[in-house]
């Protein structure tokens, strides 16, 4: 197995990892949302069912910081790859936030569309060094 491709398996489990977190982050908000809302609907006093909010708002920070721990784990593993020389390995539609200018997934560079139109009006045609 080549490091190009032992870089990209890796590539592609961390990107499956981030948005597991967020989609458990996602889902455990939409119970900390639930969970006032049925104590009020169910009529119930206010200090009834404490535990359930405090063990919700744990989770949410645990899974906070697991997420913080993925993205430091994501930024070691693309310094290593630039390192080691292996090629692009990033995939999909996601912008990074030192892309410059933001590569917007299936948006065609401005290289790519010289004499075309302009995907991004907001970017000028030909890029100026700052």
């Amino acid at each position: 197995m080549s490091r190009q491709s032992i870089g990209e398996t890796l590539s592609h489990q961390l990107h499956k990892s981030e948005a597991a977190i967020d989609t458990a982050l996602s889902e455990t908000a939409g119970l900390a949302v639930l969970l006032p809302r049925a104590r009020v609907e169910a009529g119930l006093a206010a200090v009834t069912g404490q535990g359930a909010f405090d063990g919700t708002a744990a989770a949410l920070t645990a899974l906070t910081e697991a997420r913080a721990h993925l993205i430091r784990t994501h930024v070691t593993l693309a310094a290593l790859a630039r390192r080691l020389g292996l090629q692009a390995l990033a995939f999909g539609p996601v912008d990074k936030p030192d892309d410059r200018p933001p590569v917007g997934g299936n948006v065609l560079s401005l290289a790519d569309t010289a004499g075309g139109p302009n995907p991004n009006k907001i970017l000028p045609r030909q890029p100026r060094v700052c």
